[in-house]
């Protein structure tokens, strides 16, 4: 039986596979930590292929995290430590199948009210990421061939500088970003289909750098926003929505008038550039 450990708070219960699904040796863990007056957080998730469910937690608890894996496969991460914590699972080889009956998932809820740097990394995955509610003081997230959502329902309560979205040969949307409350957003995609939604509360002007290799960037703007796009391209299609030109850079109709902007850079090779003006 795998030995798994905590400090005051901790409740955990292992409950290990009743059958052996041919030569896999499925395995399931339940651990929740409450809360105990930190400060901080510094937080890594780490996921390296199956289903992942992300979300807040009830009040006074700092995480809680149900897990299944193959062991054969996987190594289950849990550790905190002076206000680090490192959840997750870390991959024993290099063969990964997420498809089928029977693949790793998990489900994880993270603390409320407490300030936290926020790193997510999973590879083959398919990620539902909820991250409203959540105290952000910065963001960074790495995806590999994923199909991923990340969703920023409810304002960050604080302000981060700087988010980063690493995104790798995935179908990969963010949703609410007009509520993160980032002075800067950093896109860097491969292949695949991406889409920024900058809906929410956007309470400063925001600055949007993105890099995508060979694919689809769809660009959804709440109607009213002053938006300016600046784009170097290869061999991509853009469709402004009914923006006008000037100089270089492409601008939304309220621009001059807007209480906040959003400046965008777009960095493509091959591919398609859609804006989208929603409501």
């Amino acid at each position: 039986m795998r030995k798994v450990w905590g400090g005051t708070g901790l409740a955990v219960a292992l409950l290990l596979g009743a059958g052996s699904l041919t030569a896999q040796d499925w395995q399931d863990l339940s651990v929740s930590r409450a809360t105990d007056g930190e400060r901080r957080v510094e937080t890594l998730v780490r996921y390296g292929a199956g289903v992942l469910r992300l979300g807040p937690a009830a009040e006074g608890t700092l995480y809680r995290m149900d897990l299944t894996w193959d062991d054969d496969k996987f190594e289950p991460v849990n550790i905190y430590r002076n206000g680090r914590l490192e959840l997750g699972v870390d991959q024993r080889g290099r063969s990964l199948n997420i498809r089928g009956r029977n693949r790793s998932e998990m489900d994880l809820e993270l603390g409320v009210g407490i300030p936290m740097d926020l790193a997510l990394e999973f590879g083959a995955a398919e990620a539902e990421v909820e991250l409203g509610g959540l105290s952000l003081s910065s963001l960074e997230i790495s995806t590999g061939a994923s199909e991923s959502t990340v969703r920023i329902s409810r304002p960050n309560p604080i302000s981060m500088r700087r988010a980063t979205l690493d995104v790798g040969a995935a179908d990969f949307q963010a949703r609410g970003l007009g509520n993160l409350r980032t002075e800067e957003l950093e896109v860097n995609a491969g292949v695949g289909s991406v889409t920024l939604d900058f809906g929410g509360e956007l309470v400063a002007d925001l600055d949007v750098q993105v890099m995508m290799g060979v694919g689809s960037l769809e660009l959804r703007i709440p109607e009213g926003t002053g938006v300016r796009i600046e784009k170097e391209s290869f061999l991509t299609s853009f469709d402004t929505n009914g923006m006008v030109k000037r100089g270089g850079a492409w601008y939304s109709s309220g621009w001059d008038d807007a209480e906040h902007r959003i400046q965008i850079d777009v960095e493509t090779a091959f591919g398609s550039v859609e804006v989208i003006w929603t409501r």
